[in-house]
């Protein structure tokens, strides 16, 4: 485990799958579900090298088929620490595997700012061929008093359409939540299926507030635009995700240049994402 801290917060990330394990406010609040494994034993595992599930686990590029697993291999592998200062930890990772055989360094950084846990994903194709892939992060923020004293107020006035998971699959058509609104009181029936999977909001920032309890999560994801909440039913967490891709269409044609939000490398590029969160 690495521990950084600031006269703020206390941050543990763990080597194995560089997890983000703990955050602490100076008066012992924990801000991060501490994985009970009656419900789901992880915290907030990294998405790469794709985020969501894949039609047939799998995906084409150049006429070759590549099996991928939902979520991708990132939160499985130990990485090697690069960095571990007072207040900064960098991890990085070049696993490959038969479903991204790439030449590639990811390198995810946590800097803390006062009450702002910077995260930053840093891709790097170290190959000569290019390669496409998809990234996000999977916090899970406890909720004292339960799911539903709890609200996600979103930065712009939205019409939440939410598409509905089959499976790992999204279907094409969304269900429309509100016409016109900034907040979305959570329910339990919510996520009796899975998550709920916003790909088109205008914000890119949400607040979790919690009317039995004083303390607020802020998450901002200015280099991505879906957004992904989820939880297991009657447990004390919500996951605020935001994701570069959302989950394979039901109806998709499997080839991964087609598909919305993953980014394409080029040999010797390198390509950044960022998101902010703050605790309060």
């Amino acid at each position: 485990m690495v521990t950084i801290s600031n006269d703020v917060l206390s941050v543990v990330i763990s080597e194995k799958g560089a997890e983000l394990q703990s955050v602490k406010g100076k008066d012992g609040h924990e801000y991060i579900w501490q994985a009970d494994p009656a419900y789901w034993a992880q915290h907030a595992p990294i998405m790469f090298p794709i985020c969501g599930g894949l039609k047939e686990d799998a995906y084409y590029l150049d006429g070759k088929r590549y099996p991928m697993t939902k979520h991708g291999f990132a939160k499985l592998c130990d990485w090697q620490v690069e960095e571990a200062g007072k207040d900064r930890a960098v991890f990085a990772l070049c696993h490959k595997q038969e479903g991204f055989p790439f030449d590639y360094i990811f390198k995810a950084a946590y800097q803390l700012d006062g009450n702002h846990l910077v995260i930053t994903y840093t891709v790097e194709n170290k190959g000569d061929t290019t390669f496409w892939y998809g990234i996000g992060s999977h916090e899970a923020y406890t909720t004292p008093g339960g799911l539903e004293a709890c609200t996600v107020v979103f930065d712009e006035t939205e019409k939440l359409a939410n598409y509905e998971l089959d499976g790992n699959l999204i279907k094409p058509e969304p269900v429309i939540m509100a016409e016109q609104t900034n907040e979305l009181p959570l329910k339990t029936e919510y996520f009796a299926v899975d998550a709920l999977v916003f790909p088109h909001l205008k914000s890119r920032g949400v607040t979790l507030v919690n009317s039995k309890d004083t303390h607020k999560v802020r998450v901002e994801y200015p280099d991505v635009s879906v957004l992904m909440l989820w939880t297991k039913p009657r447990a004390d967490y919500i996951c605020i995700e935001p994701w570069s891709n959302a989950p394979d269409y039901t109806d998709t044609d499997m080839q991964i240049e087609h598909k919305p939000g993953c980014i394409c490398l080029k040999a010797g590029e390198s390509n950044t994402v960022t998101h902010t969160i703050s605790f309060m």
